[in-house]
């Protein structure tokens, strides 16, 4: 059996403490690579922002538009592609291989439509950005990226639905190296259209649309052609093993995957409100506020990732016959979330005043990003066992309820609670924008122990392990 493969589970006659560290073993050998991938992409971020940047502050806003309308858009699309790993991880798992491909093929075809709607949309955003008033030359430079930006969605979809293929089969690192080399392209690709270097013109923020583009294309032609010569994937070919259109089983995926599309699209989207509500706060505030969810959104990629593993280990351990051990890796992994959460929340009560030197040196942002990191890593505890309890569902395929939980618990209790904190004195004297923290912290309380519950409750045998 290939290294990167999932092992089947130990035998039940060993300790439970034998059993439980091998399970770990395993999630840090799957999740590992996908941290690094994950770290990949939110660099790809930071390269843009700050090279747009220094290009202009008109830029760095035309860029920072454009992508807080392609990003959500991309995470709906990407979270439905996302049923594709605990399903092909199944068939893995049940030995079933036959179904790994035409499972694939409908991922291609539901990529393929959700390239064209984000075409579509983003190619026709002039309303959206008349109706945000913004300065002419910041609507061209945002106008412009995206024109840019499109021309590689369908090689960024291309590659979400392959991740299904390559994670789903245990081999978590070939979407980390084709990750690192879109990071690898993308940098100096900018640095050439941005700046106009090697004979062209500079483009400023337009130019990241480019490189976004070329990059994420060069990746996606790279790894179609790693699946075609790799002798790990000899058994799967794309052309060979074509599909035809499935309703049945694109049903199935899209079963699982709407649901997770869109708890994806309900936790971003409530970010974004939360920003637009402080906005009257003024800039120091929003400031303090970015960069407390900045230090957050990095922490949180080492328990999202862990999360990630798991969902493809409880899939492989359903679809292989052992319901008990996909119960140990999901409850343990609970005590692992608790531990890396409780370090994560040290760390922030301890160096929260040298983690907002970093980010700035205006004393008044500073302080209020110390105050908002306080309260953020009782917020970190919180996300952390919400993340683990929902990875674990998606494991087993649940992903209706799990979605119905975290619409509650974020729009029902930690949106409306937040407010009420930060503008009003109706539960305690007005906490400015700390209150939106603090609701946060009870949405995502509310959330953990709900998923919690409903984690518990679940029986692994009554999973269905074929969509059609």
């Amino acid at each position: 059996m290939d290294e990167a493969d999932q092992p089947l589970p130990e035998e039940v006659r060993k300790s439970l403490i034998s059993r439980t560290l091998t399970e770990w073993k395993t999630l840090a050998i799957l999740g590992g690579p996908i941290l690094i991938a994950q770290l990949a992409q939110m660099a790809n971020g930071v390269i843009d922002t700050v090279m747009a940047g220094h290009a202009g502050a008109e830029d760095l806003a035309g860029v920072g538009i454009g992508s807080s309308l392609w990003a959500p858009l991309f995470l709906l699309f990407m979270g439905m592609l996302g049923a594709l790993q605990p399903i092909i991880s199944g068939y893995n798992g049940a030995r079933t291989p036959e179904k790994i491909m035409p499972a694939t093929w409908q991922g291609l075809y539901i990529a393929g439509v959700g390239a064209i709607i984000m075409i579509v949309l983003l190619t026709n955003v002039h309303p959206v950005l008349q109706g945000l008033n913004l300065e002419a030359n910041t609507a061209r430079i945002t106008q412009g990226y995206l024109d840019a930006f499109v021309w590689g969605i369908p090689a960024l979809l291309l590659m979400a639905a392959l991740r299904g293929l390559t994670d789903g089969l245990g081999h978590t690192r070939v979407i980390m190296a084709f990750s690192l080399l879109s990071t690898l392209i993308n940098l100096p690709l900018n640095y050439i259209f941005i700046y106009g270097k090697l004979g062209l013109p500079a483009m400023g923020g337009i130019g990241c649309g480019w490189a976004t583009s070329i990059s994420n294309g060069v990746a996606a032609i790279a790894l179609l052609v790693y699946l075609s010569r790799s002798r790990i994937f000899k058994k799967f070919h794309l052309i060979a093993d074509w599909t035809k259109p499935n309703a049945a089983l694109i049903r199935y995926v899209l079963s699982i995957g709407i649901p997770i599309g869109f708890t994806i699209f309900v936790e971003v989207s409530m970010f974004s409100v939360i920003a637009l509500f402080l906005a009257p706060l003024g800039p120091v505030v929003v400031a303090g506020h970015q960069v407390a969810l900045n230090v957050v959104s990095l922490l949180f990629m080492l328990p999202l990732s862990i999360g990630m593993a798991l969902t493809l280990r409880v899939s492989f351990l359903i679809g292989a016959g052992a319901p008990d051990t996909a119960r140990l890796i999901s409850h343990s992994s609970l005590i692992l979330a608790a531990m890396t959460a409780l370090v994560f929340a040290t760390l922030l009560f301890t160096f929260s005043q040298g983690v907002s030197a970093l980010y700035t040196s205006d004393a008044a942002v500073q302080a209020v990003t110390v105050r908002l990191l306080m309260f953020a890593a009782i917020f970190q505890v919180a996300d952390v066992i919400q993340v683990t309890c929902i990875s674990a569902l998606r494991g087993y395929k649940d992903t209706s309820i799990p979605f119905l939980i975290m619409l509650f618990s974020f729009w029902g209790v930690g949106l409306p609670v937040g407010y009420m904190l930060t503008f009003t004195d109706l539960l305690a004297p007005t906490m400015g924008a700390a209150g939106f923290w603090v609701g946060l912290t009870g949405g995502l309380g509310c959330a953990s122990v709900l998923l919690g519950w409903r984690l518990f409750r679940y029986r692994p045998a009554t999973v269905a392990q074929s969509g059609g």
